[in-house]
């Protein structure tokens, strides 16, 4: 990956949201101190990030976030401000940027190292893989404005951990403990506080330097299964299949296999 064409508001330092490469690996950070709140800047700055991903898919994307919290959420003047009769267009914009992060066809992890609501979650629910903290936590609290969560929130937690658990969350808009999803099924691992940085950047790095075609194959048979089923994902299975068998990184892998065992140190290219 090449971050030569980045838009340059993605790379300021002053920027809510900034894109940067480690190896194959995008990694974005959202940095708007103190709450890194979800206002018209910081998503703007989300729907140029991912315009550009879409464009130029890494072999993976780790999300972070700098400062105390992941983020508070939505700021409550986007509430104040937005017009009823703009609100359907409003939110159907920012349910966009939740589907073009989940279209994506590389791994993605959501990294939160603490508190982290509404918007972010709902965001994080669009990633493949979420780790955090022991004692980060997680809330869907839109109740708290007499609203209900609009980026996709209600039904992607559904879909990791039943319906009943997402009306629970949605509804008593509580806070919940990484522990606690990570029991749920919603969290995928959780890493000590303060090697946290270190171990999610290693993780997401993993998934990055693996085969990249495989991968895309296996969120393709995922979504198929959860969009119809078995026989869904059954359906789209064998052509996939014969898609990956002719990568490159297939039959390196193969070969490795076979000459030095399944401890091969085969060096995955994307291809």
């Amino acid at each position: 990956m090449s971050l030569a064409a980045v838009p340059s508001a993605l790379v300021d330092p002053a920027a809510p949201l900034r894109l940067s490469e480690d190896g194959p690996l995008a990694v974005l950070t959202m940095d708007s101190e103190p709450m890194n709140l979800f206002d018209l800047p910081m998503w703007q700055a989300w729907s140029a990030a991912l315009d550009w991903l879409t464009a130029h898919p890494p072999r993976g994307l780790l999300i972070r976030a700098e400062g105390r919290v992941v983020s508070a959420g939505v700021d409550v003047k986007v509430f104040a401000e937005l017009d009823p009769g703009e609100a359907e267009s409003f939110w159907a914009d920012q349910l966009a940027l939740t589907q073009a992060l989940e279209r994506l066809p590389c791994p993605t992890v959501f990294a939160a190292h603490s508190l982290t609501l509404t918007a972010a979650f709902e965001l994080a629910l669009a990633c493949d893989l979420i780790v955090a903290t022991g004692p980060a936590r997680f809330g869907l609290v839109e109740r708290k404005v007499g609203f209900t969560p609009a980026m996709g929130g209600t039904q992607r937690l559904a879909e990791r951990a039943g319906p009943a658990r997402a009306r629970e969350l949605v509804m008593t808009g509580g806070l919940y403990r990484a522990s606690t999803l990570l029991d749920w099924g919603v969290v995928n691992a959780v890493f000590p506080p303060a090697e946290f940085k270190a171990e999610s950047l290693a993780y997401a790095r993993r998934l990055a330097a693996g085969p990249t075609q495989a991968h895309r194959a296996t969120k393709r048979i995922v979504r198929a299964q959860l969009d119809g089923g078995v026989a869904a994902a059954d359906a789209v299975l064998p052509a996939l299949a014969a898609q990956v068998t002719g990568t490159t990184d297939h039959r390196r892998a193969v070969a490795a296999f076979l000459s030095d065992g399944p401890e091969h140190d085969t060096v995955y290219q994307g291809s």
